[in-house]
This record gives C-alpha cells, structure tokens and sequence, in this order.
C-alpha cells in the first residue's frame, strides 16, 4: 500500500502576472483538464464553483462508475480531505474570505482557476492501494485528461516524499516531473513564554488563548506504566499517563519527520493535556527546573526572509534507481498551503469541521506544479509533456528573496544542492516563455529503458510491443533531460543534448558552465544560432576530471542565454576516477 504524503503561494510565485497578460481567453484555458489522483474531492466547497465556465471539453470521456456503497452522490467523494485540499490548489476558484478557524483570513484560489479538474478516488483511509492508483492512471488516460496530478508518491506530476534525508526522493521515473517542498514569505508565528522571562519562537497554528501559565512537563516523564521514557517522548497513541499530563503543557519530540503532529496533538489533548510544544530531533537539548509556560495565539507574519527555504521534511536525492537523472526535479510550496477541506474530515483540525485548512508536504507542493503545466498547455498547446516539464525545470530559481542559494530550513539555515530543490523553485511567469526546451518521445523512453537493463519480457510489459535495443544502448546520461547527471565518472566523458527553440525571429544563445569541483567542462558548440521558431540543435558537454569527488557528488550548471531567456541545467557528477 502507498502512503499519501500529505495561499499566500500564488502571490508569491508571481502568478498574477501571467493572468494580467492575457495570454488566451479563459474558455481556451478551461479546455484544459488536469487529473487528480487522490481521495477524492468534496464538490459542494466553494473553491469548486464553475460559474462562468463553459460546457465540458467534448474530449473528455469520464463518468462515474457507480458501484456497492458508491452512488452517484457519493461518487468520488473525499472524507479524507487530502484530495479536496490538493484539488483545489491547482483549479480552485477565487473564494473571498477563505478561513481557518481563529487564525488567518484571506482569498484562496488555486493556481490555474480556468482549468478542468477530473477527480480519481484511488486513496481510502489514507492508503492507496497499486491496483487502485494504476486503475486510476489507465482511466484518466482513456478519458482525455491533458495532467495527471499524483500526490502520493500526458504530464505526470508527482510529489517527492516527505522524508527529510538523503536518497528518498519517490516519483524518481524521468517522465514523471518529481516535486520538493519549500516554504513561502509567509510565517505562523507562536511564541511561548516561560516563567523565567525567556520568549521562544515557534511555528504553529494556535487559535485558543491560554489565560494563564501551565506547568511544562517532558513526554519522556509521562510515560504510561509498561513504556519506555524513549517511546513516551514522542507522545503517540497509548504512551502517556493521562494523570500525569492532565492540565499540562507537553513537551513532544519527533521519531521522524514523517510523524503525524495532528495525532500527538489528539493524544495529549484526550489525555487531558492543555497544550504541546513540539522540539525539533535536531536542536540541542535544553532543559529548565519546575518549569511553567503558557502560549500565545498565532500571529501571521508577511515578507519574511530568506524565503524559500527547502522543508525540513522534503526527500532529498540521489535517484538511487536511475542516478543519472537527477532528482527531484523542482521545488514548489509545500508549507504551511492553505486550500479547501472535506468538512467531515476532522483529524487534523482538532476535531473542528472545517471547510478550509492549512497542511504541509509534497502533497502541497505537486499540485502547485501541476497547475503551472495546465497553464503552459493551455499558452502551447501542441507541446508534448516532456517540452513542458523541461519549461519548468529550465526557468526554475535557485536564489531566495535575499538573493543567496536557496536553504535548507534546519538549524538557521543549512546548505543546499541540486539534490534538495532539482532546478530550483517554480518560476510560473518564466515557465511560460522558455526560450529552449529540451523534448523526448516514446523512442527516447525506449532507449531509456533498455539503459537500465530491462528484459525483452519487461520491455513488453511497459511498451505493449515487442522491442529491439540498440547494441550497445545509448547510456542514460545521454537521455535528452532538462539537467544533466553523470553517476559513475571514470575519465573523461561526452554527454549529448538537443535544444529546440520557441520564439520570434532569428536569434544566438551563448553558453555559461558553473564548473563542478574537480572536473573541467567544456560546451560543443559554445554557441547556438536560430534562424527560425521550432528549430533544433544539439551540443556535446565534454567533461574531463582532475580530482576524484571521493564518492561524493560535485554541482555545477550550464546556461543558455541569449540575452532575454536564461535556460539552465543542473550539473551532478559523481567522479569515480581520473
């Protein structure tokens, strides 16, 4: 079974600026439909109001398939909350006044208003069987759909994980665009006030006041009889005395970043607990005698920086299944996202029914760029998948609002790689004019596959046919990405690429390498000239290491520019040897 990983975000990547230049009227972007591949979606939210649109694209073909205990009016329907909330981030209407309980009011919206969402209930009780999700692909497919948005776990957009550490990253397929999660300008702030004077920051979501000061206690005190002070710290179900937490404040820790906070929260407050205080596994432990606090109720701060900053919880790379393709391949907002919700799911809401709610993950940050991709398709609509994902991927930032390299948000700040945030955060208005795009087709899948060591068995399974591979097969590094990775450097080596361009008129872009430590690189030809849109031409990288990465990969970047657009790939080699 799969777990599914579970809006200040559309100011903040500018999308504003792509509506005001009006690049087709909306009925050409409502032809545009994006699948969801999800729990489901509750359809009398507001978000999923269609005044205003049209009749349904003639080439969509879903219905809903009616069975046992899944009726018409229940077909599709989310009590998870989960789908609704991706949903809607992608395709949501403008609702004004769109509220989480005692904390924030705003308008929320999705990214791409205009577009069709087709929803696939492939996820129950937080799981999704593979049977399940690869129905759902087959279905969405034979509809017509144009996306497919795929939150656990045509354009495929996938979330990366949510596992915080190094070789995580899921999704990692080169034809799916794999997604990391950062934050956005925007902080709920929570400060605790202990009873010596000392104020610590915080983030959360707090809507109740607490009048007075509580007595702090460590989950790793409260232990109910029969479990360890290690299991008891991180206060989950069955671990806590209720007479010892009651009226208290706790003080939780993480096991792992995937634990569930909403459920810690449901454990204390059951057991007659007051409040939480969750610690981050990596600060240094700090310890006070008899203490006592109270906490105070979130207060939204705007324009924070630096901002993004990678998730603590967001998977990192290598593709430790392909490690020539990079992965992942972008970053989106995946923090803190406030979209609709199922009114009936209340796990995560404190046990309030809510219709809007506020959630962290790659689960967020995915259908952030899928929205991105209906709105290329709908700007180009004859471009393939692969020519949108490299739009994406080429225009991306890797630079936060301070104009440093983009963060990891652990300890005031960690480095960060390729292997964090793929080619950078989305950059929506620059997606949608790229310049040059990198394209692939069903042959250059094939090729790909053979790479890998498929078998002639394996390769009639994926393909439907029955397959010849080359002799010897055009290495994976060779595959025509939008980055660019060499896993097992030994020597020196030449990579292959082809570009097309998409633009008015004739124009020369120039070459730019960001040298990778320890290895000299050089661009064949340095220089590309285009007489005319759609045009196509291929280059050579010729890399020759001088000292060996120990291992360890080294980063750098090559940038075609031709003075307007600035079409960038990652570089990540792993030197092996000189």
């Amino acid at each position: 079974m799969n777990k599914l990983h579970t809006t200040r975000s559309w100011e903040f990547l500018g999308i504003d600026s792509i509506n005001q230049c009006n690049y087709l009227p909306m009925d050409t972007k409502s032809n545009v439909i994006v699948a969801m591949i999800d729990t489901g979606v509750w359809p009398e939210s507001k978000s999923f109001n269609d005044e205003g649109l049209g009749p349904v694209p003639p080439k969509f073909k879903g219905e809903c398939t009616t069975g046992q205990n899944f009726t018409l009016s229940n077909c599709n329907r989310d009590a998870d909350g989960h789908g609704t909330h991706t949903a809607s981030t992608v395709a949501g209407a403008i609702v004004v006044n769109a509220t989480y309980p005692r904390i924030t009011v705003g308008t929320a919206r999705g990214g791409a208003t205009s577009a069709r969402l087709a929803i696939y209930k492939a996820c129950w009780f937080n799981l999704c069987s593979d049977a399940d999700i690869l129905a759902a692909f087959d279905d969405a497919i034979n509809d017509g759909v144009d996306i497919i948005s795929f939150s656990i776990g045509i354009l495929v957009s996938g979330s990366a994980g949510n596992s915080a550490f190094s070789s995580t990253a899921t999704n990692v397929a080169p034809w799916i665009i794999t997604v990391a999660a950062n934050s956005i300008d925007r902080e709920f702030r929570v400060y605790v006030y202990l009873g010596n004077s000392k104020i610590l920051k915080g983030f959360g979501l707090n809507p109740l006041k607490m009048e007075s000061y509580s007595v702090l206690i460590a989950g790793s005190a409260a232990a109910a009889p029969g479990v360890t002070s290690t299991n008891a710290s991180f206060c989950k179900n069955n671990t806590l005395d209720p007479t010892l937490i009651k009226g208290k404040i706790v003080v939780c820790g993480l096991e792992s970043f995937t634990d569930d906070r909403s459920a810690k929260a449901v454990v204390i407050r059951q057991g007659g607990g007051v409040g939480m205080i969750l610690i981050d596994p990596l600060v240094k432990h700090v310890s006070f005698q008899n203490p006592i606090a109270t906490i105070k109720l979130t207060s939204t701060v705007l324009f924070t920086k630096p901002a993004p900053q990678m998730a603590v919880f967001s998977s990192m790379g290598p593709n430790i299944i392909t490690p020539d393709i990079i992965k992942p391949d972008i970053t989106a907002p995946g923090l803190n996202i406030l979209a609709a919700w199922s009114p009936v799911s209340t796990t995560t809401t404190g046990g309030r029914n809510v219709d809007f709610n506020i959630i962290s993950g790659t689960s967020m940050s995915c259908p952030h760029v899928s929205a991105v991709a209906a709105i290329i398709k709908s700007v180009h609509p004859s471009w393939s998948p692969a020519a949108i994902k490299s739009a994406i991927m080429t225009t991306a930032t890797i630079l936060d609002n301070t104009g440093k390299l983009i963060e990891r948000d652990l300890q005031g700040g960690t480095p960060t790689t390729p292997f964090d945030y793929g080619s950078g955060q989305i950059n929506p208005v620059a997606a949608v004019d790229p310049g040059l795009i990198y394209d692939f087709d069903s042959n250059d899948i094939i090729d790909f596959l053979c790479s890998t060591g498929s078998t002639p068995s394996q390769m009639v399974n994926l393909t439907g046919v029955v397959v010849s591979c080359k002799n010897p097969p055009t290495p994976s590094y060779d595959f025509n990405y939008p980055s660019i990775g060499v896993s097992n450097l030994s020597g020196s080596l030449s990579v292959h690429r082809t570009v097309t361009y998409y633009g008015k008129g004739s124009t020369v872009y120039y070459s730019q390498v960001d040298y990778p430590s320890g290895v000299k690189v050089k661009v064949t030809p340095n220089k590309l000239e285009f007489s005319q849109a759609e045009e196509k031409m291929s280059f050579s990288i010729d890399m020759t290491p001088y000292k060996s990465s120990n291992g360890s990969f080294v980063f750098g970047a090559l940038t075609w520019s031709n003075g307007v657009h600035r079409v960038r790939s990652p570089i990540a080699i792993n030197v092996l040897s000189v």
